[in-house]
């Protein structure tokens, strides 16, 4: 029972993380929705094409910065003082947003967010591997834990920063995301010399251990195993688009076209966003000791096929959704004739079941197969595949603001489900790749 115990720094990783969290869901259940409503109702005014599209370029940079942030903490600062200045640079931007009555205070919130994730994320990541020892079974469900503290924020976030929009107005929403941050990064500075000791402290490429080859050129193997992260990398690209279609277009076809209503009560659109979330802080805990038990006795599924597996599943849920617009008919544009809730809710059970089999289990692949000087950096290339993912999932929710939803739902459920059968496919060589690292 001893050996399944976690070390008390992933504990106050994932209240950090929570936090962090918290008030980057907050503000993403709003966003789209603050955007689309009009000057005089306290939103932006743009159109529905348009707000898509910044939604997607916005949320697609917000994992590109990490590449940078990576870098820099493995050169020069160091994870911990990442987090902190990431911390501090969001807590602005969100305090930006709550403000901004004019475009250009809007777009310098986002940059802010955009540049603050970059320092906070791929580091607060790394440093949950650092707790482990290679080999060490407990490190799957280590970060499948730590991915329920993302949860658990994401969870709370959107019922309380949904609930203050509709009350109060939507610059309430954005200060409550600014208190989630202050709150995480006090927590995280009064604890972390206890419970992380020198962890995170040296850049990854200055560490002690590594002083004396600190740049020495890669290994054979170690490029083949930064190769795997590559390719795995691209196949998560796949995930996302599809993953992340809940903050755009799942969002506004649940707005126009689901029926939210439960007896008198109308559920507002943002709270659908906290099911996904409260399944995980449900699940997570399960899928982590399955992911220990079955390391423990050797049976654990490699990590191609776990991955391969939520690609399908993702695949599934748009299959559900197709149902959704079936019963209204097709893309009819009439907002009167609406669908079940059951749809929507459906589809995010088995994405969210996809997401633990895929995203977790990324985190935990990257921490295993990242050369030690390029720690941070790698995991910033696992967390640009939301990038690329972002950026197309913008364009896909665009096209379906125009043209209907039907065809996205399709192409994405189809695209899914086939490369989570090829990934599967590809296991022995990733196996073979990554000198048994997975």
């Amino acid at each position: 029972m001893q050996r399944l115990r976690h070390p008390k720094g992933l504990y106050l990783l994932f209240l950090t993380e929570m936090w962090e969290r918290f008030s980057y869901y907050g503000m993403r259940a709003l966003l789209v929705l603050y955007l689309t409503l009009s000057l005089v109702e306290g939103g932006m005014g743009f159109t529905e094409e348009y707000a898509t599209l910044l939604y997607g370029f916005f949320t697609g940079l917000v994992y590109f910065t990490p590449l940078i942030g990576g870098w820099l903490a493995d050169h020069y600062i160091g994870q911990r003082k990442s987090i902190e200045a990431g911390s501090l640079l969001m807590i602005a931007g969100h305090l930006c947003l709550a403000l901004s009555t004019t475009r250009l205070l809007l777009y310098t919130g986002l940059l802010l967010l955009i540049l603050g994730n970059g320092f906070f994320k791929p580091n607060i990541s790394v440093m949950v591997g650092r707790l482990y020892t290679d080999g060490d079974p407990r490190r799957d469900g280590a970060y499948t834990l730590f991915y329920m503290g993302i949860n658990i924020g994401a969870f709370f976030a959107p019922l309380l920063t949904g609930y203050l929009a509709v009350k109060w107005g939507y610059r309430y929403g954005f200060l409550a995301a600014a208190a989630g941050l202050i709150l995480g990064l006090l927590v995280y500075r009064m604890l972390a010399r206890r419970w992380l000791g020198d962890i995170g402290r040296y850049p990854s490429a200055a560490r002690p251990e590594q002083a004396e080859q600190p740049s020495a050129a890669l290994s054979p193997e170690e490029k083949d195993r930064s190769w795997v992260i590559v390719i795995l990398t691209l196949f998560a690209v796949v995930f996302f688009a599809g993953y992340e279609q809940a903050g755009s277009s799942l969002t506004l076809y649940t707005e126009k076209y689901i029926d939210r209503t439960i007896g008198a009560f109308e559920v507002p659109t943002a709270w659908y966003m906290s099911f996904n979330p409260l399944l995980i802080v449900v699940l997570a805990p399960l899928m982590s000791l399955l992911w220990t038990w079955l390391g423990g006795r050797r049976k654990d599924p490699p990590i191609p096929v776990k991955m391969g597996l939520g690609l399908v599943l993702l695949g599934v849920g748009f299959f559900i959704m197709l149902g959704a617009v079936a019963a209204r008919g097709g893309d009819n544009p009439d907002t009167a004739v609406k669908a079940s809730m059951g749809f929507v809710l459906g589809t995010y059970l088995l994405h969210t079941v996809g997401e633990l089999c895929l995203s977790p289990i990324g985190l935990s692949m990257v921490s295993r197969l990242s050369p030690v000087k390029l720690a941070s950096m790698m995991m910033g290339v696992w967390l640009a595949s939301s990038f690329v993912a972002n950026s197309l999932s913008g364009g896909l929710a665009s096209y379906a603001a125009v043209h209907g939803a039907h065809d996205v739902f399709l192409w994405l459920g189809l695209a899914s489900v086939l490369f989570g059968l090829l990934l599967i496919g590809l296991t022995k060589w990733l196996l073979k790749l990554s000198h048994g690292r997975l």
